[in-house]
């Protein structure tokens, strides 16, 4: 749940709005690295509104609301025609008994008064053209880089190290969708164009959740590609890198707007619509749901659709929040969600190719992970459940439009896909494993961390101390290896 725009000339570093966390990036290319970091704090968080100003009627949105209702009963018309009365409705998901609304804040109380309406709250913040394509249809020989070799997919010099790579199995990304170059990173193979969506709008804007066709391949935020490109692998030049779960076939939902901001009401939208590919074409295959993204609260419709997905079989992997001691973020704190948490490995920068010429000792020792400050930690009424990878993960991320570039980049949104995979991969070993099973399979198989404290490499060559407590790792480090010996 990360979102990144670093900004850098030639002779400062510069501050981003709109990043919450101090973050360090490494720009790679065949010749130079350049490094910088950035600052993010809540109160930078900014989602985008309508520009009242090009708008003759700007006097009247002034106090207008966009609100997300879910009812007690079907919708119907004489339903529709009552909350006219209050405001205009302005989507409608009958799946789930739900719809949004334009109303003027005011009205929201009374609205919440109807006999019908069982839940409504404002609409929740969210933050978290083709060239050449990769000729491989997979990368399930490529190169191991750490955050692989910690969760044991693959070993240093050896390869994969396990016998499944999610076959058979989808994979829906609900995030900013894939920059216009993914074609050059991932194999055209593992992306279901077929399936691909965008839904734009949402309570910040005209309140009017809608479909975008084709936006979801033409990303500005590389945010999603991040997030891709460590469950199916990337390449990077001429070389090729694994993947949690390199023959996975995903399923880029854009529910972010080019900023990797957007609302709840639209990823309710994205939901819903994964449930109904797993309830009709997709219904003699797995589906997994990934979420980098989240936000303060557990808004109505949103939670409606996750049980709705949830009761047709479709598993949900969500980011914990990069909040640190303020808790974790919804949807990942909701309990049926598969949540995670952020770690890194504390050998970090022993060398510049560290990523992945350095070896991650085995067996699995949690001595050798820390918990990140800014993973977000678990508070009354949260569920956290499982620890992974998530501080410098290397991966696609653009800054210029069609120039390929690759970062670190550090937040539960990358750990977040390395659990996802993990469940692709138990779910190609039982294709009947339900989101219980995967949960249950999960929290046995991880490894306990615990409280702790590690001496961790800085990227300037010094060391820092970084420290936690009982509630910053759920039920611990997981690895593919312990999770799928949980499967039968």
């Amino acid at each position: 749940m990360e979102k990144f725009n670093p900004i850098v000339n030639s002779t400062a570093l510069h501050s981003v709005v709109g990043l919450r966390k101090l973050c360090s990036f490494l720009l790679l290319s065949a010749s130079v690295i350049f490094a910088f970091s950035c600052e993010k704090s809540p109160e930078a968080e900014v989602i985008p509104s309508a520009e009242t100003s090009r708008h003759a009627d700007a006097k009247k949105a002034e106090g207008m609301t966009g609100i997300n209702v879910l009812l007690n009963t079907p919708v119907t018309n004489s339903i529709l025609k009552e909350l006219g009365t209050y405001g205009r409705v302005v989507d409608v998901i009958p799946e789930i008994k739900a719809l949004t609304m334009k109303i003027p804040s005011e009205k929201l109380s009374a609205i919440q008064r109807l006999s019908f309406v069982d839940t409504a709250n404002p609409d929740a913040k969210r933050t978290g053209a083709p060239i050449d394509a990769v000729s491989q249809i997979d990368f399930s020989d490529g190169l191991s880089t750490w955050n692989l070799d910690a969760i044991n997919v693959t070993e240093l010099g050896e390869g994969r190290t396990i016998a499944q790579d999610a076959t058979g199995v989808f994979i829906g990304i609900l995030d900013s969708g894939l920059l216009d170059s993914w074609r050059q990173y991932f194999p055209q193979e593992r992306v279901a164009t077929q399936y691909a969506k965008s839904f734009g709008g949402g309570g910040g804007e005209n309140g009017n959740v809608s479909e975008q066709p084709n936006k979801w391949e033409h990303d500005q935020n590389s945010h999603g590609t991040h997030v891709a490109s460590t469950i199916l692998g990337f390449q990077l030049g001429n070389a090729y890198f694994n993947g949690v779960a390199p023959k996975a076939t995903i399923i880029p939902v854009k529910v972010l707007n080019q900023n990797g901001s957007g609302w709840s009401s639209v990823i309710a939208r994205g939901i819903v619509y994964m449930a109904e590919l797993k309830a009709g074409p997709l219904s003699g295959s797995p589906v997994v749901i990934n979420m980098s993204l989240g936000g303060s609260q557990l808004d109505a419709i949103e939670k409606a659709a996750i049980d709705y997905a949830i009761g047709k079989g479709v598993i949900i992997v969500a980011s914990a929040g990069n909040s640190g001691e303020a808790g974790m973020g919804y949807p990942g704190a909701y309990e049926p969600v598969i949540s995670v948490a952020m770690a890194g490995w504390k050998n970090q920068w022993s060398s510049p190719s560290w990523w992945y010429a350095s070896n991650v000792p085995d067996p699995t020792n949690p001595a050798d992970f820390f918990i990140d400050p800014f993973s977000s930690r678990e508070k009354s009424g949260q569920d956290l459940d499982v620890t992974a990878p998530g501080t410098n993960v290397v991966g696609p991320y653009q800054l210029n439009s069609g120039q390929l570039s690759y970062y670190y980049l550090t937040g539960t949104s990358m750990a977040s896909p390395h659990v996802a995979g993990i469940v692709a991969l138990m779910a190609q070993q039982n294709p009947s494993l339900t989101p219980e099973e995967a949960e249950t399979a999960l929290e046995n198989a991880a490894i306990p961390m615990g409280a702790g404290s590690r001496i961790v490499n800085e990227p300037d060559g010094t060391t820092s101390t970084i420290s936690w407590g009982d509630d910053a790792t759920g039920h611990g480090f997981i690895t593919a290896d312990a999770a799928l010996s949980e499967i039968p």
